[in-house]
């Protein structure tokens, strides 16, 4: 278990509830030690029913005397709960943001707070599955650098990284990924339809497909083109379908997909942090 006594969790949305059952899922802390948060009644009900943490409908309440403060709202009620926690926080706390788009300088001066650790999980940490990247200002202890590690890894992979300027480019390509993930699986099931499949039963092929392709990439450790050359026959039907998709310029498309959405995350940065300022 964390060597804490407390976490406060303000915002007990879809990610915060995913953080909440990754942390007890792994027995990091007992339910009596998070305080949950939300202004919503039944969403604090479900969170008391489903979970057994304490909650309550202010946020200072969950974030004093918390050794971690998880920040899991939306960003346009950012500033709003900055305020309404202005001076709560311990000095020594550490606060974990997974608000899209809230750049640490903005979270040190709106909380004025040091110890801050900034996160990009993705939606599939609802399962347990998710790709979370994530940067620590300098003053976080190297004893809550491995918390942070411990929470993150709770509920999928997790990788630290220096620069808070690759939290930007992991939004485009792990955070925004599984958007682009589900329009490929939809072309493929319809295209399964097309040819004269059930919606169910393409689903079921593709879905399978898609694990066992994944799972034979991680087993084997072998490079992506290398698996591919090897299902590739020589005028076969693979072949057949690559031609096509080379020819589609599917490569470059995606790779547009991705840093569309990487220059979107920065533009969405500096759109906060512009309207701070204002």
């Amino acid at each position: 278990m964390l060597e804490i006594t407390k976490i406060g969790l303000i915002g007990s949305g879809v990610m915060g509830e995913a953080m909440v059952k990754g942390i007890l899922d792994k027995e990091l802390v007992p339910a009596d030690a998070i305080v949950a948060s939300d202004p919503w009644q039944q969403r604090r009900d479900f969170m008391t029913n489903a979970y057994i943490v304490r909650t309550s409908e202010f946020n200072r309440e969950a974030a004093e005397d918390a050794d971690i403060v998880i920040l899991s709202i939306k960003p346009q009620t950012l500033a709003k709960v900055m305020h309404d926690l202005h001076s709560a926080i311990r000095p020594d706390a550490l606060v974990l943001s997974i608000i899209a788009g809230a750049r640490i300088s903005s979270l040190r001066r709106g909380l004025f707070h040091e110890r801050i650790v900034r996160a990009m999980p993705n939606t599939p940490a609802q399962l347990g599955k998710g790709m979370t990247v994530w940067t620590a200002t300098s003053q976080v202890t190297e004893s809550q650098l491995e918390q942070t590690r411990r929470i993150l890894g709770a509920f999928g992979e997790q990788l630290q990284v220096d620069e808070e300027s690759y939290l930007d480019m992991a939004t485009g390509l792990s955070g925004s990924g599984p958007g682009f993930v589900m329009l490929i699986i939809e072309a493929m099931v319809d295209a399964g339809v097309h040819m004269g499949f059930t919606r169910r039963d393409a689903e079921r092929m593709v879905l399978q497909t898609i694990e066992g392709s994944v799972e034979l990439m991680r087993t084997t450790g072998s490079h992506s083109a290398e698996l591919r050359n090897r299902v590739t026959s020589p005028g076969g039907t693979t072949a057949a379908g690559l031609y096509e998709l080379e020819k589609a310029a599917v490569r470059a498309i995606l790779s547009r997909a991705i840093f569309a959405a990487y220059r979107r995350s920065q533009e969405l940065g500096d759109l906060s942090e512009a309207k701070e300022n204002s």
